[in-house]
């Protein structure tokens, strides 16, 4: 059988969808939405959201700290502690709608500095690299009854947070290379004779359809290459076009994305620069998710993470290195945001991680267990025991969706 599905997942890949790159959908029997968006690279969340009312704040960023708000090019304030920064303007409008919570502060187990090992502890939701093959949300797409011939997944692999025997599939660009559906008609003999064969064929084709019939064959809307995912053009044009695919009434349910590009060793830059427009690209993304979505952004929750955060201080470089407390954004018209949820540790030289890195006091764990109960109804014992294994020490949060 298990031959069976890679040829199932073979024959789906075979219909890939160039507009949207670096995306994977899985079914799910629920109205709900989930989208996760992966930021790979270590995001500095202490300048996606910088804690100006921290005494120590300023001297601890150094040429890395933003004005406070009401300063020229300052940050937007969010409740008079937490400020946004400036390129994430986008967003404040979601939040000031109470649709948009930030969990600062927050970590996975992992405390060293890998990125090999960060995302795998991430995705997979172990305490350690190398402990699973699959991901904590393929577990939990099983335990709610995902189907392989439902999922498709459009990237060039399947990332290790949706493996696993709910079966999400891998979509590589063919799409591009196939350049029109001529083809696919061409194909489609081959796969009437073995229903399983003809139900994935049938399935991929139909997506590919939604995102054509919208985008045309190449991918874009006049937004720019969807290939290059930080771009802002390309990525707010995969995000929209996921939102799009979501919200059909026969679509999928879960999406992941990928962005890259968050390892800002070197001129790092604080109101503009290089993480600047990553942020940038970022907001722009998120909204074109939410106008993708359409009605449907009111029962979705999109939740962005990232392996681990940053250093606090600036390097010789201009830039930040590896640390521990990080980031995650939840927003969407579920979430019940408005707010920055934070036992925030400080950032006097006392107060940090091995002296130089924001200490992490929330386990990323809880946030994601709240939100796979309360949104999609997955059991706490199943998190406990199969989605997130060993993970007690991490209790579900507050109230953070809808239920």
């Amino acid at each position: 059988m298990a031959l069976r599905r890679d040829v199932l997942a073979s024959s789906a890949a075979a219909l890939g969808v160039a507009a949207l790159p670096r995306t994977l959908f899985a079914a799910l029997p629920t109205e709900r939405r989930l989208v996760v968006v992966l930021l790979r690279g270590g995001l500095d969340g202490l300048a996606a959201i910088a804690p100006y009312g921290d005494p120590a704040y300023a001297q601890a960023r150094g040429p890395l700290a933003l004005p406070p708000p009401g300063a020229p090019d300052g940050l937007l304030d969010l409740d008079g502690y937490f400020g946004l920064h400036p390129a994430l303007a986008p967003l404040l409008p979601i939040y000031s709608a109470g649709e948009l919570l930030a969990v600062h502060a927050c970590a996975t187990p992992y405390r060293d500095r890998s990125h090999f090992s960060g995302q795998a502890v991430l995705e997979s939701g172990m305490n350690e690299a190398g402990a699973a093959h699959d991901g904590w949300l393929g577990r939990a797409l099983r335990s709610r009854g995902g189907s392989p011939l439902a999922s498709v997944a459009l990237a060039p692999t399947l990332p290790l947070i949706l493996r696993g025997e709910a079966g999400a599939s891998s979509v590589p660009q063919a799409a591009e290379a196939l350049g029109s559906t001529d083809l696919l008609d061409a194909v489609a003999p081959l796969y009437t004779r073995d229903p399983m064969l003809r139900s994935a064929f049938e399935a991929g084709r139909q997506t590919l359809a939604m995102t054509m019939g919208d985008h045309g064959a190449d991918g874009t809307d006049g937004m720019g290459d969807t290939r290059d995912p930080m771009r802002i053009e390309g990525f707010a044009t995969s995000a929209r076009n996921a939102g799009r695919l979501l919200a059909r009434e026969t679509g999928p349910r879960v999406a992941v994305l990928e962005t890259f590009g968050w390892d800002t060793h070197a001129a790092q830059g604080a109101g503009d620069g290089k993480l600047a427009r990553q942020l940038g690209a970022l907001a722009h993304g998120l909204v074109a998710l939410k106008s993708g979505l359409g009605p449907a952004w009111r029962t979705t929750v999109v939740v962005a993470l990232t392996e681990f955060g940053r250093t606090v201080a600036m390097n010789g470089s201009g830039g930040t290195d590896h640390g521990a407390g990080g980031l995650a954004l939840l927003l969407g018209g579920a979430v019940q945001g408005g707010r920055v949820l934070a036992d925030w540790p400080g950032l006097a030289p006392a107060d940090l991680h091995d002296g130089r890195e924001l200490t992490p006091t929330v386990d990323v764990r809880s946030a994601l267990k709240t939100v796979l109960h309360d949104h999609l109804g997955v059991e706490n014992a199943i998190l406990d025991e199969i989605v997130f294994p060993d993970s007690r020490v991490a209790p579900p949060l507050g109230r953070l969706v809808a239920v």
